[in-house]
């Protein structure tokens, strides 16, 4: 060892710390999201998709989507690519020469704000026959030569692309009915595609006057991912059904980290875990050179504090101190230190479903669906798991262990039937949740103080607040307006909008609706649980005397005391004291000159007996 690398050991002050590094961390995982996600939408502009129905027109509606996962994109991930492809149409442009398919309207590329300007457009009122003008309609086009203008476009794209999907927007359920071998090219086609990494979803819109049958011709061209079980939803009647539908395929699905479920020796399946949600937060300011407005990279470097030397990764060494001593550790004995077992959940046995307490949650629960990649025959394996589970009311109780290097945790398997909503689309998937069991250094055993209890009236009058401010909450139904307010801003600026829309925050009480639903029974509660003239909205504090007040000084003071003395008799005398805060009850104990100890209960006590209560 060199005498300079004494000095520059590095602390291990959160190495040791079993929650070090968090357990959603698979860099196997994290190198496969690297890639760019890409998005091509795929609109028919037949003229059946311009005609109303129920006040809207399908072809607006497919750009109101379209317009709406391009704002999405520029928020949560401005690096994937977005293209957009009309076909159906009179008029060609694409690079390929196929009839009928017109541009490739915007190519597969970054999204941005002129692109967003560029489909506005198509909403205006007189847009249906500047399209018609424009770039007209024709029903001879092949879907064969819709998919291979995609498969192109994504082949051409100058970027490292990871995930592809196609979604394709129509109310025609049947596109080549007269011709057998353009349906059968079409088909053929989608395979070729799903072959090669290449997803297509079908967002169906309602028809006129008719159903939309799927079985026709569209069942053998889309692809249903594994948790949508072979059902195919509803089509879409209104703008929120068709959004919400786009919203839901616009994400993949990315695995935390894919971990073997060990249920006994040999027998073992493959699980991947998810995280159905996580809190949206603002993006990330980026430093740029002030000069050249190029974003600046951050590089680290160590330097030794004697020397001035640049320190290699091997040059550092790592310690934690014991008995006043620095304890030494190389980097690769820290990790074999913190390795207690291989990845994986291994199950310790079952427990009755009720036994899996509220109070138990420590963090957020995640996810468990089968993974065939990893282990042939999960599913059928997971879903005999499940139905047992659920049928049988229990929970399977698993030690967890994340990831290499992560601390062992005890958790509790919540099985979970799936769920459709009335149009068949999946409201909640089958599976199992995550719930992370605590230790016993994390619960604390409380003590409660006896406080004085509300008489039967008192209760009855609360119930009657109650029910009648009682409500079905939904998260869903409640944006935060912090963050709106500061995308709302930020698409104002891009847009080159005089004003940012105005956001409404509905997290504000509807003072007035309360009023007028419960305003009798809140009043009535206040006669009953405070005295005459008394505001619960004040606080009860001590005046105090202001700096540099010289003249009459002692004279306020005095009033102010005997003020606070009145009122704390008041309260001693009505039993009150218990609702009045610490800091109040310090406050006057100090100013009276009673002696008693620091808790509430004490000080209660030594202010009844100072006023003789």
């Amino acid at each position: 060892m060199s005498d300079w690398s004494s000095t520059f050991w590095a602390s291990t002050a959160g190495l040791f710390d079993e929650e070090d590094g968090g357990d959603n961390f698979d860099p196997d995982q994290q190198t496969r999201w690297e890639n760019k996600d890409s998005l091509i939408l795929v609109i028919d502009c037949s003229k059946e998709m311009f005609q109303r129905t129920r006040g809207e027109i399908p072809f607006q509606l497919c750009i109101k989507c379209a317009v709406s996962v391009l704002k999405n994109k520029i928020i949560s991930s401005d690096k994937d690519l977005i293209g957009l492809v009309f076909f159906g149409t009179d008029k060609s442009q694409n690079s390929s020469d196929f009839k009928q398919v017109l541009d490739v309207y915007q190519e597969l590329d970054f999204p941005d704000a002129q692109r967003i300007l560029d489909l506005e457009k198509f909403l205006e009122d007189d847009s249906c026959d500047d399209f018609e003008t424009k770039f007209g309609h024709n029903t001879g086009y092949s879907l064969n030569d819709v998919l291979w203008t995609c498969s192109n476009m994504f082949a051409k794209s100058s970027q490292k692309i990871g995930h592809k999907r196609v979604m394709l927007f129509t109310n025609n359920d049947s596109p080549h009915a007269d011709d057998s071998a353009l349906q059968r090219q079409a088909k053929t086609k989608s395979r070729d595609l799903a072959e090669i990494g290449i997803e297509i979803d079908l967002m169906h819109i309602q028809p006129p006057g008719r159903a939309f049958d799927s079985s026709i011709f569209y069942q053998d061209v889309i692809q249903l991912d594994e948790d949508e079980c072979g059902i195919l939803p509803d089509p879409a009647e209104k703008f929120e059904e068709l959004l919400y539908r786009v919203h839901r395929k616009e994400y993949k699905k990315r695995a935390i980290t894919t971990l073997p479920l060990t249920l006994a020796d040999g027998i073992e399946l493959g699980v991947s875990v998810y995280n159905l949600c996580r809190p949206a937060t603002k993006s990330s300011y980026v430093n740029l050179d002030s000069h050249s407005n190029e974003e600046i990279k951050t590089h680290t470097k160590y330097i030794c504090k004697d020397t001035g030397r640049e320190l290699m990764p091997t040059d550092i060494k790592l310690y934690q101190m014991f008995g006043g001593e620095k304890v030494i550790f190389e980097k690769e004995e820290v990790d074999a230190m913190k390795t207690l077992g291989d990845p994986g959940l291994l199950l310790m046995g079952f427990k009755p479903k009720s036994s899996v307490k509220s109070y138990y949650h420590i963090r957020p629960a995640q996810f468990l669906y089968p993974s065939e990649k990893s282990v042939s025959g999960s599913t059928t394996l997971f879903s005999a798991l499940l139905t047992r589970c659920i049928a049988r009311d229990v929970v399977p109780i698993c030690r967890l262990i994340p990831r290499r290097n992560a601390a062992p945790r005890f958790v509790a398997l919540l099985p979970q039937e799936e769920e459709l909503d009335e149009h068949k689309t999946q409201v909640c998937p089958p599976g199992f949740h995550v719930i992370f069991l605590p230790f016993t250094d994390d619960l604390r055993r409380l003590k409660y103080e006896q406080t004085p209890k509300a008489t039967e009236e008192q209760v009855t009058k609360a119930k009657e607040v109650i029910k009648k401010l009682t409500l079905g909450f939904e998260s869903s139904q409640f944006e935060n307006p912090s963050l709106q307010k500061h995308y709302k801003n930020l698409e104002a600026l891009a847009l080159d909008r005089d004003e940012p829309e105005d956001v409404t925050d509905h997290t504000e009480p509807n003072v007035e609706g309360i009023d007028r639903k419960a305003g009798d029974a809140i009043k009535e509660f206040k006669d009953v649980v405070f005295p005459d003239n008394y505001d619960p909205s004040k606080k009860l504090t001590a005046t105090k005397r202001k700096a540099g007040a010289a003249e009459g000084g002692s004279a306020k003071k005095s009033k102010a005391s005997s003020d606070v003395e009145i009122v704390m008799r008041e309260e001693a005398q009505k039993g009150r004291l218990a609702k009045l805060t610490v800091p109040v009850l310090k406050d006057f104990v100090k100013q009276a000159g009673i002696k008693c100890g620091t808790k509430k209960a004490d000080l209660v006590e030594a202010i009844k007996d100072h006023f003789g209560v």
